[in-house]
């Protein structure tokens, strides 16, 4: 993970589902819990999605407040 990741996740969009076009810092924890039980896709959305169940496991979604100020 590299702090580009982090800005990442406050300006992509979801790209398909049931949540495409939410932002992925938005996206429910139920949602991230499911693709940790199933798998997350490859590529670059898997890795943010990865990324955005770890912060939203480990209760530090406040640390995207200072990037989304930014947009």
């Amino acid at each position: 993970m590299d702090s580009a990741d982090l800005q990442k996740l406050v300006t992509r969009t979801m790209p398909f589902g049931k949540y495409e076009g939410r932002l992925i810092a938005d996206l429910p924890g139920h949602y991230l819990n499911w693709f940790a039980r199933s798998g997350f896709p490859s590529g670059e959305v898997g890795r943010l999605l990865a990324l955005m169940h770890e912060i939203d496991h480990n209760g530090l979604k406040s640390l995207l407040a200072p990037l989304r100020r930014g947009h």
